[in-house]
């Protein structure tokens, strides 16, 4: 009798060793797993947009640095994935966010919305929600002079007299000169049109566009994405970066 207690006793001590082990060894182990980042994002040139304004039959979608269509054309008019600050500043908490450099404006059938980089309309503009911007003006350093019918370039500050050529920063020789809006006053692009075409010198009078558009769009593109938007046709404008790169 005693020695069949001993051997349940033994069984039994056995099977709550194999069960603690067995619970030991299938512990579920749970890893950390990074979340992939988006290879479609990934910048080539870091100093301009991943995403940017691209036009095809006559709408608007978003294509990466590589070119690829990430955002379908379906848009009469973009922006460029930039801050909104109006909604930044906006009344209404709940839409702050939305006037983060995460989302662009878009325009679909006559009402205005903000996207993210998905493509995916998050928020639609209404005018309850808008704030008030308060405009920031930096005087402009350098400005274009005309003499001769030639345009050229002046730093206020400095010039005094047109009769010295020493003057000048870019002696008139141009038959077009537009100095482009942009974070560094020092040293500005400059869009520039000579024996009839176009192309961007800077302040130094070295080319960074060939002259080889027949119109560079005056606009906010340069501050607010470091692109120009060209064109060749004068009917189909696209944008380069300031490696004459087209987008």
């Amino acid at each position: 009798m005693k020695n069949f207690l001993s051997f349940i006793l033994i069984s039994f001590a056995l099977i709550l060793y194999g069960q603690k082990h067995n619970v030991a060894t299938n512990k579920t182990v749970t890893k950390t797993v990074s979340a992939k980042a988006n290879t479609d994002l990934v910048k080539i040139n870091d100093s301009i947009p991943a995403l940017i304004p691209h036009k095809i039959n006559g709408k608007f979608g978003f294509v990466n640095q590589k070119g690829k269509t990430i955002i379908k054309p379906e848009y009469s008019n973009v922006g460029f994935f930039t801050e909104d600050c109006n909604l930044l500043n906006s009344p209404n908490p709940k839409v702050k966010k939305f006037g983060s450099s995460k989302y662009a404006s878009v325009r679909l059938n006559g009402q205005d919305f903000r996207i993210n980089q998905a493509g995916i309309r998050v928020y639609q503009f209404k005018k309850t929600d808008l704030g008030q911007c308060t405009p920031e003006f930096k005087a402009q350093l350098f400005h274009a002079y005309v003499m001769n019918y030639a345009y050229g370039i002046i730093e206020d500050a400095k010039f005094e007299n047109p009769g010295d050529y020493t003057q000048f920063t870019i002696y008139p020789q141009y038959d077009y000169l537009h100095i482009l809006e942009g974070d560094d006053l020092k040293n500005p692009m400059i869009i520039a049109s000579y024996k009839n075409k176009f192309g961007v010198i800077d302040i130094n009078n070295k080319m960074v566009i060939p002259f080889e558009y027949s119109d560079i769009k005056r606009n906010f593109s340069w501050k607010l994405a470091r692109l120009f938007e060209v064109t060749k046709d004068g009917k189909n404008y696209y944008y380069v970066d300031s490696n004459n790169i087209r987008y």
